[in-house]
């Protein structure tokens, strides 16, 4: 397994994977010391995550291998299905998965998600519209919902 420490606007990142794929992608909360070298592995996704970050990427295309149930792996791809700068509830992906029952199962996989960003679990969001829950810090939740959709001045003229 190869690993790579990034700095983006939001701290620092470990990213890791080999030939099967990237299998995990988060944020620490400590300062930790920047890699001098990537890995070939981990080329694709430090430069997709460079562009997210930069506003030139709304969707990744990298070979992924995250490491879940069954359950938790049906959850993350059905976070992948939800659009770039759109947000949905913890009740809307449990009907996706069909079990509107499972939302606290839902609710759970997508706390385990292993990869940061590219899997987006920031864009689930309370039904009533509020910020719950994100294992990397609210403000982060917050900045990357801003980020994906952020606020057009429109012409008064």
């Amino acid at each position: 397994m190869k690993t790579v420490i990034i700095n983006t606007p939001l701290g620092f990142a470990e990213i890791q994977g080999d030939e099967n794929g990237i299998s995990k992608i988060h944020i620490l909360n400590d300062e930790t010391p920047l890699s001098n070298e990537i890995p070939e592995e981990l080329k694709n996704a430090v430069n997709q995550l460079h562009e997210y970050f930069e506003g030139s990427r709304t969707n990744f295309s990298l070979k992924l291998n995250p490491s879940g149930t069954e359950f938790q792996k049906k959850v993350w791809q059905e976070l992948q299905e939800i659009p770039f700068g759109k947000s949905c509830s913890y009740l809307d992906l449990s009907k996706k998965i069909g079990d509107v029952k499972a939302i606290r199962a839902v609710a759970s996989a997508n706390g385990k998600n292993p990869l940061w960003i590219v899997i987006p679990c920031h864009r689930v969001i309370g039904t009533d519209g509020s910020l719950t829950g994100y294992a990397g810090g609210l403000w982060r939740k917050k900045w990357l919902l801003e980020h994906e959709n952020p606020v057009k001045q429109k012409s008064l003229f």
